[in-house]
């Protein structure tokens, strides 16, 4: 399918053609920089129906969304998931589908994964220690996670990545493990630093905080990292490992902000655009999918209208109270 005439540009002169779509709220971990530890979810009513989401879907990709990425929550635990990322996979004019999990359901889930037609999939890791990755996930069972990645490693996605959010005292202390563990399986892996979303239980962010450039720093006597201008449609600046197939990419809302060349828009399961993942800036498609979820023409102005509310750029301040109150389990991973 070619591109339309006319893609998504916002204001800024900036072209949308990354989605982010979240299909659940709902997580089977409690990660302690995702979600509170008693987090209260959506009534499932609220939550987009899988015939709604595909009509997104369709509507993004008939706009010249090229890259659409699955989200959660946890987006395996969507009942029906596998049937909704094999109807995505089969659009016409997406280059990409992808997904975002926690790997605890991929040892079970990665050939039907696979056969769905995901090309890539994000998968977090914080740690390789087993006590601490229950403290950090406040459930999740590290052995299950290791083995998932191995399932997926086995079925030979188009690419598999880490992902993992690091916190000073927690895990700081393991980025030169995560990264040898990534080497050794031929995998990329992204250090992200935490996003201020929702009020979270007992923590001090700013004292938390660790920026991309001490992460780097402390990865530069281990290993031969050099600036790679490669990219995969998103907010990582990459390092290549000389002498391995494993990039190192840094995600850095803070230090280094990448609002410039901003290139997504994300969806959240109850159906709300969100222009920008540190502003309050969106529209609630629910009630016009709700209304008539084949009216795709009116779908897609109202997304097309939505481009004229997207920022300029995030505003994080992790000295304040957060002025985005939702969860990232609620923004969409």
């Amino acid at each position: 399918m070619p591109l339309p005439s006319s893609p998504l540009v916002d204001r800024f002169g900036r072209t949308v053609n990354y989605v982010r779509l979240s299909i659940t709220d709902r997580c089977d971990f409690r990660c302690v920089y995702c979600m509170s530890e008693k987090m209260v979810f959506l009534p499932r009513h609220e939550i987009l129906t899988l015939e709604e989401i595909m009509a997104l879907a369709e509507a993004f990709v008939a706009l010249g969304v090229l890259k659409i990425r699955v989200t959660g929550g946890e987006p395996l635990v969507r009942k029906g998931a596998l049937g909704l990322l094999e109807k995505i996979g089969r659009l016409s004019g997406l280059r990409e589908l992808v997904i975002t999990t926690n790997g605890a359901q991929l040892e079970e889930m990665a050939k039907d994964l696979k056969a769905a037609g995901v090309h890539r999939i994000n998968i977090s890791l914080d740690s390789l220690r087993s006590e601490r990755f229950l403290k950090l996930t406040r459930v999740g069972e590290l052995a299950r996670v290791l083995k998932g990645i191995e399932a997926a490693r086995v079925m030979g996605f188009d690419g598999l990545k880490l992902n993992s959010v690091i916190l000073r005292e927690r895990n700081q202390d393991e980025v030169v493990d995560l990264v040898r563990y990534a080497i050794d399986r031929g995998i990329d892996i992204s250090f992200i630093e935490e996003m201020p979303l929702g009020l979270v239980d007992g923590r001090d962010r700013a004292l938390d905080f660790v920026s991309s450039d001490e992460i780097l720093e402390q990865l530069r006597p281990f290993f031969d990292l050099q600036p790679s201008t490669e990219t995969t449609g998103g907010p990582s600046r990459y390092h290549q490992v000389l002498g391995s197939k494993t990039k190192v990419g840094f995600i850095s809302p803070h230090s280094h902000n990448f609002c410039g060349s901003c290139n997504r828009v994300r969806v959240t399961a109850e159906g709300r655009l969100l222009l920008c993942l540190g502003n309050e800036h969106s529209v609630d498609l629910k009630p016009l999918l709700r209304r008539d979820p084949f009216d795709s023409e009116a779908l897609q102005a109202a997304i097309r209208k939505a481009m004229d509310l997207k920022p300029q750029y995030h505003e994080f301040d992790l000295k304040a109270q957060p002025v985005i109150f939702r969860h990232m389990s609620a923004t969409g991973g």
